[in-house]
């Protein structure tokens, strides 16, 4: 492990922030850079109010028991512009949303209630979402039969920018879009989100 001097501990945990594709947790960026944890939790509220100055396009959230860097909400335009410029082809499907919604709000949940509350087959809906790791087997029911439960994965939390499921709008908001939860623009995947408030 590399030896950091007092004052690129700072630069350290930022360049690490920066370059990871995924949350790091207080304890992973101690590990990494040798720092006790106390100084770590320390730095990243510098790091926080750093970021939280109006002139910075990024901001340092809280995200599935970790810490990641951001956009801002009111540059969603631009950020937005470039994924269209891009013209990703990973979107969910309206029908993989809504049954990666009744997941999230209804877990754990079988197969059969998914399929009561949409009215349709999901089988090779739930076999892409367990497939792209956004949703997990999470035991077997009581039922006869013991069908097997699906709920939400970490991942879910990162690509929807949640730092946990108390953090999902309620059923109603998602009812009027024109109220779109506060951290629609910390999501991965922004038309994906845009199709998860419509």
């Amino acid at each position: 492990m590399p030896v950091i001097f007092p004052d690129e501990s700072m630069a350290a945990l930022d360049a690490l922030l920066f370059t990871s594709p995924r949350p790091l947790s207080a304890a992973a960026l101690s590990r990494l850079t040798g720092l006790a944890p106390d100084d770590v939790t320390m730095l990243l509220s510098e790091l926080e109010a750093i970021y939280n100055r109006p002139q910075h396009g990024v901001r340092l959230v809280q995200v599935a028991q970790g810490y990641q860097l951001v956009t801002r909400p009111e540059l969603h335009s631009y950020v937005e512009k470039l994924h269209r410029e891009r013209g990703r082809e990973n979107l969910l499907s309206q029908a993989a949303l809504e049954t990666l919604s009744i997941v999230a709000y209804y877990q754990p949940v079988t197969k059969a209630r998914i399929e009561a509350i949409r009215g349709v087959n999901t089988d090779h809906i739930i076999a892409m979402l367990l497939d792209r790791g956004l949703i997990q087997e999470s035991g077997r029911s009581g039922s006869p039969g013991r069908p097997v439960l699906y709920g939400t994965t970490k991942a879910f939390l990162e690509c929807f920018g949640l730092r946990d499921l108390k953090d999902l709008p309620a059923m109603d908001a998602l009812k009027r879009p024109q109220q779109r939860p506060g951290h629609s623009l910390e999501v991965r995947d922004l038309k994906l989100e845009e199709k998860m408030t419509e």
